[in-house]
């Protein structure tokens, strides 16, 4: 029979149809990976991977027993967390957060937490809203971080903060010299949003029909920091995040942000987690705690009741 760590193998490998990849996901060496894979289909009598040059495929038997592995180890790590449960919010917790949020809400809770709980181990991963979520139900990953509303009947949810969009603007555009934009400013202005894919870019979309402006499809960025340049080089404006702003906006000298004066727009940033898992109320807990950190050191956002949960589905 394979060994649990040879499960851990098929399932990276699984996830990521790269032997590189899979190897880094599970800290080992590729050869190391790739032989201990081959000893596993010897154990078994049968192939689990197609392998050639330019790509990597599982079998129909390697895909059953990968989803299969899936669970087991899912299992196994519910086992683990009973045997500590004395000792709360430690061990290693998988964490996915998309792209336009990880980089500049992670600095922000992570020192103080580290501090609060420092047997806890955070592995974090960024990527696509639609990959995150496939990994959080395949198991690959415990928590996100994420744009709410999540509709997923398998999935519970907790608003954490509400972000503003603030208006960002070349310095020297008619806008910069209001402290507030009124939206029917915004008429006609050209509105640069990442590429689809991003929540942010079908909240911005709304946003242009909205405010009678047009949404950029010649020039999409794929980072925040893409679309702050183009902006800063007179492409157009753009909705960024307030987190965001306060990380790299502020110190750049080409362009300033405004808020959108009567009702400024915003995205509702919160945790998920599969309710089958036996952490969840640990989740519950670092919900709590991450909005006492988020209270305290950004001002920017604001604040949601983390009791009200938001239940999906």
């Amino acid at each position: 029979m394979p060994t649990l760590q040879q499960l851990r193998y098929l399932n990276a490998l699984a996830e990521t149809l790269h032997f590189r990849r899979a190897a880094e996901m599970t800290n080992v060496t590729q050869p190391t990976l790739s032989a201990q894979l081959k000893e596993m289909e010897r154990r078994l009598g049968a192939q689990l991977v197609e392998r050639s040059r330019t790509r990597v495929l599982l079998t129909p038997v390697g895909r059953e027993i990968a989803a299969r592995a899936s669970r087991i180890l899912r299992e196994v790590e519910d086992i683990q967390v009973i045997a500590r449960q004395a000792s709360p919010l430690s061990g290693t917790i998988r964490v996915g957060i998309v792209q336009s949020l990880g980089s500049y809400l992670l600095p922000l809770i992570v020192p103080d937490l580290h501090e609060s709980h420092p047997d806890l181990r955070l592995y974090m991963r960024e990527a696509l809203p639609e990959t995150l979520i496939g990994q959080l139900e395949n198991g690959a990953l415990d928590i996100l971080f994420y744009p709410l509303p999540l509709d997923l009947q398998d999935v519970e949810t907790v608003p954490l903060f509400s972000e503003p969009l603030r208006v960002v603007v070349p310095r020297d555009h008619r806008l910069a010299a209001l402290e507030a934009i009124p939206p029917d400013a915004l008429a006609g202005e050209t509105i640069l949003t990442l590429e689809p894919g991003h929540r942010l870019y079908d909240q911005v979309r709304v946003l242009a029909e909205t405010y009678h402006a047009r949404l950029s499809h010649d020039f999409e960025g794929t980072s925040l920091d893409t679309l702050r340049q183009m902006v800063a080089m007179g492409m157009g404006i753009s909705f960024l995040p307030a987190l965001y702003v306060r990380s790299e906006v502020t110190r750049e000298p080409l362009v300033v942000d405004r808020p959108v004066a009567v009702s400024e727009p915003a995205r509702l940033i919160g945790m998920a987690w599969r309710r089958s898992t036996a952490r969840a109320d640990e989740y519950r807990d670092l919900s709590e705690i991450v909005a006492g950190i988020l209270a305290a050191r950004a001002p920017e956002v604001k604040m949601r009741d983390a009791g009200a949960r938001l239940q999906a589905g």
